[in-house]
């Protein structure tokens, strides 16, 4: 089997090596990830400035470019054909309910599901606490063996949500729908030294909405939420509703 890896913490993170060590017995797995911090870059690609490839060592690649470049680059450049299977992860913190929309992680995987690569998204569910990232790399192993004797629908890919807490105490996994995370305060402003106004964006997360069968949901529970995300993004119930507009 022929294993593209990929993330958007960058090629240095400790979830991106760990899934490695413990995918690495499966087959050929060659990790081209960004060269910097990804974060919420989503499905974005370089139109306008070149890319560079750097090969630090055997199977592992970095981009100065987004994930869904990695993808790009890894499939065209560097295997130069279509691998088995893309698997991005492990990210390093949840990408649960509308956080898909932004998540460079869950974008690389969606790039390989546009090119007609079975493709699966694993990230670790914490804020402040240590992260565990051997427990859901085992999982993702398990769950990588298994597309063996399963079939994903084209244009279906995998969204992987494993809590971070040990092996013993995982539950599931559970297939779930994606639900709603609520943000604090979005926009951050502060002075430079000049007092000039400059901005952050990104608030502090606050809660989960109570959604019975969804990711987050889940893994308050403590269960590995499996959530299967398309490329299909029409709306077909409203399309027909539509039709009826006079415009």
């Amino acid at each position: 089997m022929l294993i593209l890896l990929c993330n958007d913490d960058g090629i240095h993170a400790e979830g991106l090596h760990t899934l490695y060590e413990s995918i690495k017995s499966l087959g050929r797995v060659v990790v081209v990830a960004p060269d910097q911090e990804q974060s919420a870059s989503s499905h974005s690609i370089t139109l306008h400035q070149p890319l560079r490839l750097k090969k630090h060592q055997q199977n592992f690649y970095s981009v100065t470019g987004t994930p869904a470049d990695c993808i790009t680059l890894g499939v065209h450049e560097v295997l130069k054909k279509k691998p088995d299977l893309v698997v991005s992860g492990i990210n390093h913190g949840a990408n649960l309910g509308y956080d898909v929309h932004y998540s460079g992680t869950v974008s690389a995987a969606m790039e390989g599901t546009i090119m007609g690569i079975k493709s699966l998204a694993f990230s670790s569910v914490f804020l402040e606490e240590k992260p565990r990232f051997k427990p859901a790399a085992l999982f993702a192993k398990r769950l990588i063996k298994s597309l063996g004797r399963h079939e994903l629908p084209e244009g279906v890919m995998l969204n992987v949500n494993i809590p971070n807490v040990a092996a013993s105490q995982l539950k599931g996994p559970v297939i779930c729908r994606l639900g709603m995370r609520h943000y604090g305060e979005v926009i951050v402003q502060k002075l430079d030294p000049r007092g000039r106004k400059y901005y952050w964006i990104g608030g502090d997360q606050k809660n989960f909405a109570d959604i019975p069968g969804s990711d987050c949901n889940a893994v308050i529970e403590k269960k590995i939420a499996i959530t299967p995300l398309s490329i299909q993004m029409t709306d077909f119930s409203f399309l027909e509703k539509m039709r009826n507009w006079k415009i």
